[in-house]
């Protein structure tokens, strides 16, 4: 598959994402369209996508519901896993959360709704004001007082030591108890109006380069360090050992369950708009 213009992808600069596009986003996948990139994190490209801005974008699972309109989920490149889910930090252990003031990353993600979906199942007094701020302002912020706790997402996982913070609960954990499926994190989207033919190829150019980077890592490593923000190469690689797994070359049954009930047990709650039946609907 090829075209002359080349397409604009926007995606995050985490190691899972990096890794996962290396080798596309370098012209090694063979017959795949040229990618025009842009770096941002995901709220902001949640927000690009509510605006139809790029032909294809990495965005939460949380944000599908505003946006499957315009464009179609893609099967694969994307990020749901097991034991890889959000938490939420306290300075203390053993916080009632009851009325408290709470940082969150954005509310147009899906760290955002399996807080509020585990905060309806074990805070039944409701936590108090919900304040958003760049994921990573917010564990300074609880270190500091500024916020009685935090809900935290990517390398925080295994950086909150380093701020005295302790592991309130794990977003994930109670998510994977609750319904046995794995966590939907992020997902990869593109514009319907490419076409069915055109979608296609570029779900198979997503999966050949997931495999291109599980062949021979080292490759992608100079482009995963350069966009990392400074973090720790063991980091990096944790990080891409949780977010790029089976579920990433195909979503599966299991994925595609996951993200169907994430979305309708969101729905339930008034989170998100219900989700038509065949929304989620590829090919």
């Amino acid at each position: 598959m090829t075209t002359d213009a080349p397409l604009k992808i926007a995606y995050s600069p985490c190691p899972n994402d990096t890794f996962v596009f290396d080798a596309w986003a370098h012209g090694r996948v063979p017959g795949a369209p040229a990618l025009d990139v842009t770096f941002a994190d995901i709220d902001i490209t949640n927000g690009m996508a509510e605006r139809g801005e790029f032909d294809v974008l990495k965005v939460s699972y949380a944000v599908l519901p505003w946006v499957l309109e315009e464009y179609a989920l893609l099967p694969c490149g994307g990020a749901l896993g097991r034991g890889c889910g959000p938490l939420v930090l306290t300075r203390e252990a053993g916080v009632d959360l009851t009325g408290k003031r709470v940082a969150v990353p954005s509310e147009r993600s899906t760290a955002y709704l399996l807080f509020r979906l585990w905060a309806a199942d074990v805070v039944p007094g409701g936590v108090g004001e919900v304040v958003v701020m760049p994921f990573h302002e917010i564990m300074p912020a609880v270190r500091d007082g500024k916020v009685d706790a935090g809900l935290v997402i990517h390398e925080a996982r295994f950086t909150y030591p380093d701020y005295g913070l302790h592991s309130l609960a794990d977003m994930g954990r109670h998510w994977e108890d609750t319904t046995g499926l794995p966590i939907p994190l992020g997902a990869i989207i593109a514009k319907r109006s490419l076409g069915a033919e055109r979608l296609r190829g570029l779900a198979e150019a997503a999966r050949e380069s997931v495999r291109m980077a599980w062949d021979d890592p080292l490759v992608s490593r100079p482009y995963v360090l350069e966009h990392a923000q400074e973090m720790d190469p063991a980091v990096a690689d944790q990080h891409i050992g949780l977010y790029v797994n089976d579920f990433t070359a195909d979503l599966g049954a299991d994925g595609y369950a996951a993200v169907r009930g994430l979305l309708t047990r969101a729905a339930a709650e008034g989170l998100v708009p219900p989700l038509p039946h065949d929304a989620l609907a590829f090919g």
